[in-house]
């Protein structure tokens, strides 16, 4: 099984969070291959910029986060123009353009994707909610 992780799963990840879930714990145990988009680490330079307090802050910058997913053995998903191109076909279930991006990139790859968002699960069934 080749994952993708949004967001919020790689950062918890990364610090260790508890949010993180024993089935996401046991998904990536199993994976072939664990992939980190561009789209995630775009989102996370642009809101550790904005520096962001408090619950939701980003603890990295977008350089930070890079290293931390090369020394976790991640890899990284380039967003192509198909991936672009294929958020014009996801119906308006979700506003926020990265998590867009996101679930096309794992259409077009294809790739499960992880989240801890149900907007975001409600997209596919290639999407799966931990």
């Amino acid at each position: 099984m080749r994952l993708l992780l949004d967001t919020h799963i790689t950062l918890w990840i990364l610090t260790g969070d508890p949010r993180l879930s024993t089935s996401a714990v046991a998904l990536l145990e199993n994976a072939d291959a664990v992939f980190v988009s561009a789209v995630s680490i775009w989102e996370i330079a642009i809101k550790h910029g904005l520096g962001r307090i408090g619950p939701n802050r980003m603890p990295y910058s977008g350089a930070e986060a890079i290293s931390r997913c090369q020394v976790s053995g991640f890899e990284f998903l380039a967003i192509t123009p198909e991936h672009a191109a294929a958020v014009d076909q996801l119906p308006g279930l979700h506003g926020d353009p990265f998590d867009r991006l996101l679930v096309a990139q794992a259409l077009t790859e294809p790739l499960i994707l992880l989240t801890h968002d149900p907007a975001v699960a409600a997209y596919t069934d290639t999407v799966i909610l931990v």
